[in-house]
């Protein structure tokens, strides 16, 4: 029997005010769907459950300084009451997880709890998976986080004026953390937030390597990566062992043969430890709320830094008994909007219509 238990609320004093009052779900009971008992369950489930809000994208490809190209779908919400002006209506930049893309349910849904607000969004697509061709020998890991930097130039550099949050779901959280990190206060973001974020990568590869979660998990992660690098096969040849990387039966062998090498690490160990956020989060300068679930397979509640957040002011760390990775599946019948959906909601417009009482909520500390 699943309890209906308040989720642990990890941070400064000062931020934990600002959220209760502007965010109130953070300390709402979460009850998660009866008949959809543990984070495996829920994982599995909202794959298949979840519905997909009608969504309308305008496709932009940009270029790289290696002579590539990102793919992001925009919504602009030109009929946007609450922010007529393009030019200061604010902007979500959402960053799918590992073999996402925008049309993720769990994207749709958060451009559907931001465009009803007023807000414009935005989707990275991770390089390759957007449905773009590749034009370089390069695709995407955790660590590297140069396309998301030309990405958030390139928002920064068409709507100057207008406030940008990034939000991130598992890996594109990863992402959107180590970004944070690397550029501090020259971000040009407001905020972030994370979804079902992997803290330490060697942690989580571990959990994935259980018998019963590399079944229902690992193998078929494994096998979409490798279809994705296959569907470039012509340019990736170039510079990896294509027919070794198609022999990888987990996402472990899948980045010591593939993503480390791309990317020139000497090891598999070593890119795990760059691509990890955890020991990061002292570097970051904007206020990140990060939701986890204790239940969560991809991402053992034991390596959640709690006693690092416990002591940063801008850091801000949600985590549920119940919900497993990506799910957060509430009511009988959890096909609309979640608990997810709706922290992600409230979060954002909390950012952005309160930025005064925010500012003085992890600037005073």
């Amino acid at each position: 029997m699943l309890l209906t238990k308040t989720p642990v609320l990890v941070c400064s004093n000062a931020f934990r005010t600002f959220l209760q009052k502007h965010c109130p779900v953070v300390a709402e009971r979460y009850c998660p769907t009866p008949w959809c008992w543990g984070g495996r369950l829920q994982t599995l489930v909202q794959a298949f459950i979840k519905s997909r809000p009608s969504v309308s994208y305008r496709n932009e490809l940009i270029r790289t300084a290696d002579g590539g190209q990102i793919s992001l779908d925009w919504v602009d919400n030109g009929a946007s009451a609450a922010y007529p002006e393009s030019s200061t209506r604010p902007t979500v930049l959402i960053l799918p997880g590992l073999t996402g893309n925008s049309q993720q349910p769990y994207v749709l849904h958060a451009i559907s709890q931001a465009t009803r607000r007023g807000y414009r969004c935005v989707v990275f697509n991770n390089r390759g998976f957007g449905g773009e061709e590749l034009l370089t020998p390069l695709t995407f890991c955790a660590a590297n986080t140069s396309d998301l930097e030309r990405v958030v130039l390139h928002v920064k550099e068409l709507f100057p004026q207008a406030p940008l949050l990034g939000a991130g779901v598992s890996l594109g959280g990863m992402l959107l953390l180590n970004y944070l990190a690397r550029k501090g206060s020259e971000s040009g973001l407001v905020a972030g937030i994370t979804l079902s974020v992997a803290w330490n990568t060697v942690e989580s590869t571990a959990s994935l390597e259980q018998p019963i979660n590399w079944l229902l998990f690992n193998r078929h992660l494994t096998v979409n990566l490798c279809q994705a690098v296959n569907r470039h096969r012509k340019m990736l040849e170039k510079v990896v062992d294509i027919d070794y990387v198609m022999k990888a039966r987990s996402i472990h062998e899948f980045d010591e043969r593939y993503t480390s090498v791309l990317f020139g690490y000497k090891s598999c160990l070593d890119y795990y430890y760059d691509a990890s956020p955890d020991y990061k989060l002292p570097r970051t300068a904007v206020p990140i709320l990060c939701l986890n679930a204790a239940d969560d397979p991809f991402s053992p509640k034991h390596a959640f830094p709690l006693a690092l957040a416990k002591h940063l002011p801008n850091v801000a760390l949600l985590v549920t008994a119940h919900g497993g990775h990506i799910g957060f599946l509430e009511g009988i019948f959890p096909r609309g909007e979640g608990y997810m959906d709706r922290l992600i909601g409230q979060y954002i417009e909390a950012v952005f219509e309160h930025p005064g009482d925010l500012k003085r909520a992890w600037l005073n500390n």
